[in-house]
């Protein structure tokens, strides 16, 4: 049994139940010759000896071998490394401390942490820990920012939806018996042996199904209701590679993935600026939809956009270093209809948009 120290996001008792997969009880407890401090690399706190400092935590008392296989495992990947240090109270515990030359930012303070992070984090370490056990902590941790964003989009699915038609489920309509992650890199594939409830009232027979992993993403079409003509987007993409199409160049709406740190909104107001350039004006909701729920997480905001667009304002875009190469065009209402009727406007997020555009172009148009 060993007493441990919490100073930084453990301190958090959900983050620290769902690392510890228990509920443990603590004690406040301080820490003097050290400060708490951001890291500048991430959402987590660096411990740094401080002269006359204190650090304010909390005290784990008799942790078991099995809590501390947990924590290693959760801090091991990010080499925090366990240190017994003389506590304010007397007694020595063991510490977490970061690896030499951690770079850092100003104080820390756990409430702001909580407040920007804390569900995010909890979400994201239930995945984390999963992992234990099939994967290296230091593999993981290598994907722990897409990690935190499907964090976020679990937390977004929590969201109220509705089922006056459908069948409303209830926990124990489901029951997974195995999960594991065959692969994961900037995506994953999680694969699960399940059963669930037939519309008969029983449960299923055990079955396995494998999910692609993508997390939450938005779309925006950019439309001028003054001039009645909308920018798409031109890029490469590689799924139509994968299936040997040989326009693999598609015209799309504005999109990208919604990081943990941001709201859909957000999302689609600064992948405009990144793919072409451009400050969108009032966002009009089109719908939140699964684009391939037999297979597929990922789950789509998509949106019109209010936009001054006139001529000259298209070029090549995108981010530098995730090998962006995305050109715009203007085209107007007319045309894009045309676009559709040809089959060359051949996604679904763009084709959605562009189906409530024409419904509800004429009540944009009579507002401007």
């Amino acid at each position: 049994m060993s007493d441990l120290f919490f100073y930084g996001t453990l301190c958090h008792a959900a983050l620290r139940a769902a690392v510890l997969g228990r509920e443990a009880e603590v004690t406040a407890a301080e820490l003097p010759g050290y400060q708490v401090l951001w890291s500048a690399d991430g959402a987590w706190p660096v411990l740094r000896p401080t002269a006359g400092a204190i650090a304010q935590g909390v005290l784990l008392r008799d942790a078991s071998a099995e809590d501390l296989a947990r924590l290693d495992y959760y801090e091991g990947g990010f080499g925090y490394e366990t240190h017994a240090l003389p506590l304010a109270q007397g007694d020595p515990a063991l510490v977490y401390l970061p690896p030499d030359g951690a770079a850092v930012a100003g104080p820390w303070v756990l409430a702001d942490w909580v407040r920007d992070w804390g569900p995010v984090a909890v979400a994201t370490a239930g995945d984390v820990m999963a992992l234990m056990g099939q994967r290296p902590a230091a593999e993981v941790v290598r994907r722990y920012s897409q990690m935190l964003v499907q964090g976020a989009s679990r937390l977004r699915a929590q969201g109220a939806a509705s089922t006056t038609l459908r069948h409303h489920a209830t926990p124990d309509d489901l029951v997974i018996d195995r999960y594991s992650q065959p692969y994961a890199n900037f995506f994953a594939v999680e694969e699960f042996d399940l059963r669930y409830r037939r519309f008969d009232g029983t449960m299923s027979a055990r079955i396995n199904r494998a999910v692609f992993v993508s997390g939450d993403a938005v779309t925006v079409l950019p439309y001028d209701p003054m001039r009645d003509r909308v920018l798409l987007i031109e890029q490469f993409r590689a799924g139509p590679m994968g299936r040997s199409d040989p326009q693999p160049w598609l015209l799309e709406a504005i999109a990208g993935r919604v990081d943990a740190d941001e709201t859909p909104e957000q999302a689609a107001r600064r992948e405009a600026v990144e793919e072409a350039g451009l400050t969108l004006g009032a966002l009009e909701p089109v719908a939140g939809y699964y684009p391939t729920p037999g297979a597929k997480s990922e789950y789509l905001y998509s949106y019109v956009a209010l936009c001054d667009l006139p001529d000259g304002i298209t070029g090549v875009f995108g981010v530098e270093g995730e090998a962006e190469d995305i050109r715009g065009h203007l085209v107007e209402f007319a045309d894009l209809m045309d676009l559709v009727a040809r089959g060359e406007v051949n996604n679904a997020p763009l084709l959605i948009s562009v189906l409530w555009l024409q419904r509800e172009r004429a009540r944009l148009r009579a507002a401007r």
